[in-house]
């Protein structure tokens, strides 16, 4: 599949994802940005994304080096969700992941608000809590919310299976080297001397028996998708 072709598959998933948000009876709201940390990850197709959206926003890319603060404490992932999803599913041990709260916000959020939130990731997407998470530490979301966000999160990786998964500002900073960008943009995606894990088509969806019939809508929308 071709980068062009893939970009559009995932503006119409955000889309899908969109609708259903609108459904749920969520806080999060503009200013809310207290999920706004340092630690999200991304696809390097979403990256590619959001890039993109930067330079249309400014052909400099003056907004680009912000990225390149790299907090010591970011959350950097050992292996991607459908690699996680693989290894549960054969029963496997899982490496471990460290997580910092002390890793500050995101680099790019200006007054708690996103520059580029039209082209966010879905990290960033699924932050759907159902309570102020300032007042409550943290987010607080349905199970059957989690059950979707996973499912797309696992789609996105499936989609860009010839990339690779990182923290937000190691994928930026990757897709700002030339001949990544090149590499990547021909299929020939190679992470090594960065932060970044490859990524993999999906083996098993990570659906619980008691939401196969509830997401069973979204699922046939996500199939039903065309270019």
């Amino acid at each position: 599949m071709e980068l062009a072709v893939k970009l559009l598959v995932l503006e119409k998933l955000f889309d899908i994802y969109a609708q259903f948000v609108d459904t749920q009876d969520i806080f999060c709201a503009k200013h809310c940005a207290h999920c706004c940390t340092a630690n999200v990850t991304l696809t390097t197709l979403e990256g590619w994304h959001m890039v993109a959206h930067l330079e249309k926003q400014n052909p400099e890319n003056t907004r680009i080096p912000v990225f390149q603060n790299l907090h010591p404490d970011r959350f950097i992932p050992q292996i991607s969700i459908n690699r996680m999803a693989d290894i549960c599913a054969r029963n496997g041990e899982l490496p471990e992941e460290t997580f910092s709260p002390d890793a500050g916000p995101c680099p790019v959020l200006e007054k708690d608000i996103c520059p580029v939130y039209a082209a966010r990731p879905f990290g960033c997407r699924a932050m759907a809590s159902a309570e102020d998470c300032g007042k409550a530490g943290c987010a607080t979301l349905d199970p059957f919310i989690l059950t979707v966000n996973n499912v797309f999160l696992q789609t996105i990786e499936h989609i860009d299976a010839t990339g690779g998964t990182g923290n937000l500002s190691d994928v930026v900073c990757f897709l700002n080297n030339p001949e990544n960008r090149k590499n990547y943009e021909n299929d020939r995606f190679d992470a090594s001397g960065s932060r970044l894990v490859p990524n993999q088509p999906v083996f098993v969806l990570m659906i619980p028996p008691e939401h196969r019939d509830r997401i069973t809508p979204i699922m046939e929308q996500i199939r039903a998708i065309t270019i």
